[in-house]
């Protein structure tokens, strides 16, 4: 195996350690989400990601970037989160082939109970993981990015 194999094998290391990381914090926040407030990790993430417009929405194209989803998936998670008013959509009025998506009131009260959840599943996780020798490193890492991106500032 050579340099660039090596370089190779660590990349793909550090994306399963990722991968499972990442996997581990989705199931539990998915059953505590689920379980307490009946919404999936894509759905608050879709609720929290138009909560961070300071009161302006979102194209669904920015919507589907934030989500990690296909066009299709976002329209369809769209639909569900309307059909249960947590979320509108409204007519672009200069291009009225856009459609921008915002929370209504019930979207974000939701939210807010839910946020709380959110926190402390993930918290918790984190926690656990960082006791595991192969996720520690990366959970130490994530834990020293806020303070590298204000230093970077």
């Amino acid at each position: 195996m050579g340099i660039a194999d090596d370089a190779v094998e660590v990349r793909a290391q550090g994306w399963r350690t990722l991968a499972a990381l990442h996997g581990l914090i989705e199931t539990d926040l998915e059953r505590a989400l689920q379980s307490g407030h009946r919404l999936s990790v894509v759905e608050f993430t879709v609720l929290d990601a138009l909560s961070r417009q300071d009161g302006w929405h979102m194209r669904m194209q920015q919507l589907a970037r934030a989500a990690a989803l296909s066009a299709s998936a976002t329209t369809r998670l769209v639909n569900r989160l309307e059909d249960r008013g947590l979320l509108t959509r409204i007519l672009c009025a200069e291009d009225r082939r856009g459609i921008y998506t915002e929370l209504t009131a019930a979207g974000r009260e939701l939210l807010a109970a839910a946020r709380p959840t959110h926190d402390e599943v993930l918290e918790s996780a984190l926690d656990r993981a960082e006791g595991t020798p192969e996720l520690g490193p990366l959970v130490r890492a994530l834990h020293e990015l806020p303070a590298a991106a204000a230093a970077a500032r």
